[in-house]
């Protein structure tokens, strides 16, 4: 048995010469350096005494080390568990207590406040830097190319996602090999890409969309990426006559409509443009293609299962729509409550089955078997209908998480922070509808009689508590919440009440 992911890139290389990743320096790196580099970091991580299994930790900058980290965490047998660079050391803690990591890569400048953390962890820390230098790097720059690969079987875990549900606290997906290997295959032949296809990768590597869509499908095809620390719309007009793909969430679209360079000779070498991550504004969709003649590309995806759905490559790209279904994947609507199938057009809860479909929650048992059907189809929490076309429509969701620029924020974490504020009696956290990010994080917050709490100082103190992509854009201080017969807090009468307080806002 060999190593079910990484045996699968190797059959996808066309020649160790062949390019991989333009860097920001101007520097290339080819497969053969994918395939030295990610050795010795796999090498690095066994001398470290990690074993098959164990959990690899990893909260760096982006870079091509990052990357080759996590192909070496495979490679090495390893389980791959990425966080997001604006977790705050608090936030951390948690993540590092649950997973029981064997090592815990971060940044240098942040080993000092993360030591303590690791440590009570069990976790031996290591370091690594967007620029080639950290304690990782020096013991992989040590170690030999020439890695053996651990066998690992398609059912085997190769890394593990925290994703935000909507009530307790964030859960680790288990992601098996064939999970991303048959996802990524999937990907690359309904998206049509191949060894000459150069992508633009503006995006974080930290969540599915960056690490598995993006990096996976380029290594799966043989293609090559230009690799972008983050997005700047100033660089991606530059690096755009390069590209023949880009992959983004709505908001890079949304900015670079901004933009008086968006033009249709700007981008009519251009092959293929995909957002996904957050809902993308049938609006977005029309301007864009008026502007560039290009329809994006939506999709449909999620932590637990990869990716589900995606509109067409060949055919018609609906806007407001997620497309259908991928080959191999089966997407149904059901009554929430029985799980009946509804008909078409019949808005209820959207299930999915297929090889892309996670093995469940890190030691969770229990809320992993309440997430799937008895017949293995997995409750996403999306409300949502099939049209007679096939066309998957996204309407909502059955639960209160908001996703902003693509990241996802559970309310309640939110709201327990504000509460605990002196004068604070109680607070509900809300999306409502953003034009650049899709939702705004907005906190409506009820305040003891004479506190001199403030909106002001809410959002002041949660700055130092939560990653800014959590943070309120908006703090509202009213009187009472609105409540059900139950006692309940109504928050789609919130949603509603607040619904355009974003609308104003430039784009």
């Amino acid at each position: 048995m060999g190593n079910h992911f990484f045996d699968l890139v190797r059959t996808r290389m066309l020649g160790m010469d062949a390019p991989f990743a333009l860097l920001g320096d101007g520097s290339r790196r080819t497969y053969g350096d994918v395939l030295d580099e990610s050795g010795r970091f796999a090498s690095a991580l066994v001398g470290l005494g990690v074993k098959p299994g164990d959990r690899v930790a990893v909260q760096v900058e982006k870079s091509f080390d990052a990357l080759m980290l996590y192909l070496g965490t495979v490679r090495a047998g390893a389980v791959f568990l990425p966080l997001n660079t604006a977790y705050t050391p608090a936030e951390i803690e948690y993540f590092l207590g649950d997973a029981e990591p064997d090592v815990f890569v971060c940044d240098p400048a942040r080993a000092v406040a993360l030591l303590p953390y690791a440590e009570k962890a069990g976790a031996k820390l290591e370091t690594l830097d967007s620029d080639r230098g950290g304690s990782l790097v020096y013991k992989a720059d040590a170690a030999v190319a020439s890695f053996e690969d651990v066998p690992r079987g398609p059912d085997d875990l190769a890394a593990i996602l925290y994703t935000s549900g909507t009530t307790g606290r964030s859960k680790g997906a288990m992601l098996s090999h064939d999970n991303l290997a048959s996802n990524a295959l999937a990907l690359v032949e309904y998206w049509r890409f191949g060894n000459r296809d150069v992508l633009l990768h503006a995006l974080p590597i930290f969540h599915t969309h960056g690490l598995f869509v993006a990096t996976n499908v380029v290594l799966f095809a043989g293609a090559s990426m230009i690799l972008l620390p983050k997005f700047d719309p100033e660089q991606v007009f530059k690096d755009l006559p390069q590209a023949t793909c880009m992959m983004g969430v709505p908001t890079f679209y949304v900015r670079l409509l901004q933009d008086a360079r968006l033009t249709k000779e700007a981008t009519n070498h251009m092959r293929l443009f995909v957002s996904g991550s957050a809902p993308l504004l049938a609006e977005t969709h029309r301007e864009w293609r008026e502007r560039t003649g290009h329809a994006i590309l939506e999709r449909y995806g999620m932590t637990e299962t990869n990716m589900n759905t995606s509109n067409p490559y060949e055919g018609e790209r609906v806007a407001g729509t997620v497309g259908l279904p991928l080959p191999g994947v089966s997407v149904r609507v059901v009554e929430p409550e029985t799980g009946k199938a509804l008909e078409a057009e019949e808005i209820g809860m959207i299930e999915i089955i297929g090889p892309n479909v996670f093995k469940g929650y890190w030691r969770n048992p229990e809320k992993t078997k309440a997430e799937f059907r008895p017949d293995g189809f997995f409750i996403t929490g999306d409300l949502g209908k099939i049209d007679a076309q096939g066309y998957v429509h996204i309407v909502g969701r059955g639960k209160d998480l908001i996703i902003t620029g693509g990241y996802n924020v559970y309310p309640k974490e939110v709201e327990t922070e504000i509460d605990e504020m002196q004068g604070v009696i109680e607070s509900a956290v809300i999306g409502v509808p953003h034009p650049d990010f899709g939702e705004g994080v907005t906190a409506v917050v009820v305040v003891k009689p004479g506190a001199t709490i403030t909106a002001a100082s809410i959002a002041k103190t949660l700055e130092h508590r939560l990653a800014k992509f959590k943070l309120p854009k908006q703090v509202f201080i009213v009187d009472d919440l609105p409540r059900n017969t139950m006692g309940k807090v109504q928050k789609n009468v919130l949603r509603e009440q607040y619904k355009d307080i974003y609308a104003g806002q430039p784009r």
